[in-house]
């Protein structure tokens, strides 16, 4: 059993006990792990067991389920399979913005799938919304839960997307 998956394993075991009630550090450790999970099928397969598990997810978990559902996709190599995992990524996220709207992350996980989605699947429904949630948290000075460096990456993907008005992009930039 490799390092990584013992982490995490024992992350999530106590996460468990606590009946998905994550703490600051459990979910420091899962927001490191998720960008790993991007490059690796297998941490994406473990990641997604392990928050399916959980009882009483809260918005936020089944934002990462839903982002982890995103990454199976983009680690398989049928074209269908991939249509859908993306396509239960999206309706995941749905159910996790339906719970917390206000979530800047969840909107951003949504965003991003649906930035990388090709345009023609018809997945890509819902970046206007997203795009225009995220700024208002930007306007708003309303990041919840995010950290510095968090709001310092979503203001660069959202400026790298090139999917934001001028007047966005004044607003993001301030966060650069």
């Amino acid at each position: 059993m490799n390092i990584k998956f013992k982490l995490f394993f024992i992350t999530f075991l106590s996460a468990q006990v606590a009946f998905a009630q994550l703490s600051n550090n459990q979910i420091a450790t899962l927001k490191v792990n998720m960008v790993k999970a991007v490059e690796d099928s297998k941490l994406t397969d473990s990641l997604f067991l392990e928050l399916s598990k959980l009882n009483h997810k809260s918005p936020l978990i089944l934002g990462y389920i839903g982002t982890l559902e995103a990454l199976k996709a983009k680690h398989a190599w049928n074209p269908y399979n991939k249509i859908k995992y993306v396509s239960r990524s999206l309706v995941t996220l749905q159910k996790a913005i339906n719970l917390d709207g206000e979530n800047m992350e969840i909107r951003f996980m949504r965003f991003s799938i649906e930035h990388f989605t090709p345009s023609f699947l018809g997945f890509s429904k819902d970046l206007d919304v997203d795009r225009k949630e995220i700024i208002k948290h930007y306007q708003n000075k309303n990041f919840g839960s995010a950290n510095e460096e968090l709001i310092k990456n979503i203001a660069k993907f959202m400026v790298d997307s090139n999917r934001c008005t001028a007047e966005e992009l004044r607003i993001l930039k301030k966060y650069l």
